[in-house]
């Protein structure tokens, strides 16, 4: 059996900085052998600056709206953001699939292994089908009323039904979730329904992304109601709960998810103190992604990502999509939470890249880090955290 032999400045094995002098051995497809002292190494050994680390796993993505790509400005805010997402995403089905290949294949290249992917269609099954990235699919609902809460999730359960039968043929374990959009997209009746559908899975939430979304479960009013308009609405279709969005709807869930609560932007500490109680208390798993170029795209803003540290938070990293970000890069993820949070030590982070990602999404069999047996990917990020590559 041949052998590759990788050294570099320094290797991340999915929770730590290993000694100096560690070279890492795989076979010949990148499957992990062993860490070896350079004198035990020999000859062959391929040598890098930079750090070497485990593929990267991007939790939270839209890979259908690649094609809005510098279509939304940035810093619009969220409500005029969606608005701009929701009247703007209607493109020629050419150029759409166009921008899903190259969007997919900048995710290859610059390391990315595992996606959990946002979609509303299956635009992206054509593509997914020829990915050597293994995708979790989250199939997102709206539907804003009970009157048409049968209906809409029929509708999006086809789509998830489309999903999985077509990428049933694959060696890379995709799977497939139903999943609501956001609370201000949900109506009570649909998020029962989803419940009901998702038993001991993988879904998610956008969470808490504007201080708007609590405004509305609160008093029934704020900027979502311009929001609301495009849909032929006047008012909130929602109950006004007096509580803050979370409170109101993470209750519907009770049957043992893994929750992603996408952003959280505006999630203050009491709501997570909240949100990680009802959970242990109820027998959910919540994972808390953040998405910080997005967010300083949409709103320029960063997550609290010292409160949810302070609260032993289950922590990941995605990109969100080509509509809200410069880039699909975990490595500039990185670079941005190092430059706002310098205080986080990078081992810290490169485990919610890496190993938390692949934890969190149920990968962790074969990604997230560089342990014998798995094919996790082998990745070099620049010592200044701008890119990244792949380079088995």
């Amino acid at each position: 059996m041949a052998y590759l032999k990788f050294k570099a400045d320094k290797i991340f094995n999915g929770t730590q900085f290993l000694e100096e002098d560690k070279v890492l051995i795989t076979d010949e497809i990148g499957r992990i052998q062993e860490f070896v002292s350079v004198e035990e190494a020999g000859d062959g050994i391929q040598r890098f600056n930079g750090i070497l680390s485990p593929g990267f796993v991007n939790c939270h993505c839209h890979l259908e709206l690649s094609h809005l790509k510098n279509v939304i400005p940035p810093h619009t805010g969220l409500i005029d953001f969606l608005c701009s997402v929701v009247t703007k995403r209607d493109f020629p089905a050419d150029t759409i699939q166009k921008e899903i290949i190259k969007a997919e294949n900048e995710m290859f290249e610059n390391g990315i292994v595992a996606v959990g992917d946002i979609g509303n269609t299956a635009d992206t099954l054509i593509v997914k089908q020829k990915s050597k990235i293994r995708w979790q699919n989250f199939v997102e609902v709206l539907s804003l009323t009970d009157e048409k809460a049968d209906e809409n999730f029929k509708q999006y359960k086809s789509i998830a039904t489309h999903l999985e039968i077509g990428l049933s043929s694959s060696p890379l374990n995709h799977r497939t979730s139903i999943v609501p959009h956001a609370p201000y997209t949900i109506s009570p009746k649909t998020f029962q329904l989803i419940n009901e559908a998702t038993k001991n899975k993988i879904i998610s939430i956008h969470n808490q992304e504007h201080p708007a979304e609590d405004e509305l479960y609160k008093t029934g009013g704020g900027e979502y109601l311009r929001f609301f308009k495009i849909f032929g609405l006047d008012k909130s279709p929602f109950p006004v709960t007096g509580k803050s969005s979370i409170r109101s709807v993470l209750p519907y869930f009770n049957n043992g998810q893994t929750i992603f609560l996408i952003h959280n932007t505006f999630m203050p500490e009491d709501d997570i103190v909240w949100a990680n109680e009802y959970a242990k208390v109820t027998g959910l798993k919540l994972v808390y992604c953040v998405c910080i170029n997005a967010n300083l795209y949409i709103e320029n803003k960063v997550p609290p990502i010292d409160l949810l540290m302070k609260h032993n938070c289950h922590i990941v990293i995605g990109t969100d999509s080509y509509s809200s970000n410069w880039q699909l890069s975990i490595a500039k993820e990185i670079e941005s939470i190092q430059k706002y949070f310098p205080h986080i030590a990078l081992e810290v982070i490169l485990r919610w890249a890496t190993s938390n990602g692949a934890t969190a999404l149920q990968f962790d069999n074969e990604l997230g880090n560089f342990e014998k047996g798995k094919r996790s990917g082998i990745i070099l990020i620049d010592n200044d955290l701008s890119s990244a590559k792949r380079l088995a």
